[in-house]
């Protein structure tokens, strides 16, 4: 007998760890899942916005926790992933959503620059899922990871965005969701892709500043920048039952943008 939707989506039981989950984006699917009934363990750097996370999160009734690390850094990564795993539990989802950006025409981007931005938003990416992955998914043969990219990741930008190595490393992510769906498919381990448009948040406050947001809404089709709900749906999709069949995919959660960019 088929299940039904309420019960493919329900996530009571299983564990998610969301890195960059302090606020913004991370914080909105840590909230998506913890309210499908996962228990959440939150990450970032700074200890006072994991707290201040958790306690809304737990004042909404999830079952949450912190652990502060930087995903930049090889040893925090797999200390968070340790310490996880020593606190709650084998990890079912992991959310890769820790991120940095760089704005700075390309013949005068630091090198520097690049590198922080492609440790964090790629080289963290593949070193978190493979730990989590050979400690708790794969001898367990099931898994959802969800990675961040972003439209970015799909094209180029208007000159006046120059975000040279943000672009790029959102292109790697999709490419290494797909890669890594193909290998670990047979382990039953789902690897997914979120490209979220623009939403008002501090990495893109910036751009935001520099355009405005009236602006950059007014060139989505729904004339409208993401919200504090649009991510909510698919990273529960992604997570659950209910997306056991997809993986090795990306959407765009964008307002139409990338239709309109031909991504």
């Amino acid at each position: 007998m088929t299940r039904s939707i309420q019960e493919l989506m329900n996530l009571e039981g299983r564990t998610a760890l969301v890195t960059g989950g302090s606020r913004g984006l991370g914080l909105q699917m840590a909230q998506a899942l913890g309210e499908a009934g996962a228990r959440i363990m939150l990450s970032s750097r700074k200890a006072s916005d994991l707290e201040q996370a958790v306690a809304e999160l737990q004042a909404k009734g999830i079952d949450a926790r912190w652990i502060a690390a930087d995903c930049a850094r090889e040893q925090d990564i797999r200390k968070l992933a340790d310490e996880t795993l020593e606190r709650m539990g084998d990890i079912d989802i992991l959310v890769n959503n820790a991120g940095a950006a760089w704005g700075a025409p390309a013949e005068d981007h630091p090198v520097e620059a690049w590198d922080k931005v492609m440790d964090l938003n790629v080289r963290g990416y593949f070193i978190l899922s493979q730990h989590v992955a050979k400690r708790s998914m794969i001898p367990r043969k099931q898994g959802r990871i969800i990675n961040i990219a972003s439209i970015a990741g799909l094209g180029g930008n208007p000159p006046e965005m120059q975000t040279l190595a943000y672009n790029t490393s959102k292109g790697a992510v999709i490419n290494f969701t797909r890669a890594l769906a193909c290998e670990w498919g047979r382990y039953n381990i789902n690897v997914n892709a979120i490209c979220p448009g623009f939403f008002p948040s501090k990495m893109t406050r910036g751009t935001l500043d520099r355009v405005g947001e009236d602006e950059l809404a007014s060139h989505a089709p729904l004339r409208r920048l993401g919200d504090d709900e649009d991510l909510k749906g698919i990273t529960v999709l992604y997570a659950s039952d209910a997306g056991k069949h997809i993986t090795g995919q990306w959407l765009a959660v964008d307002g139409g943008v990338s239709v309109i960019t031909g991504g």
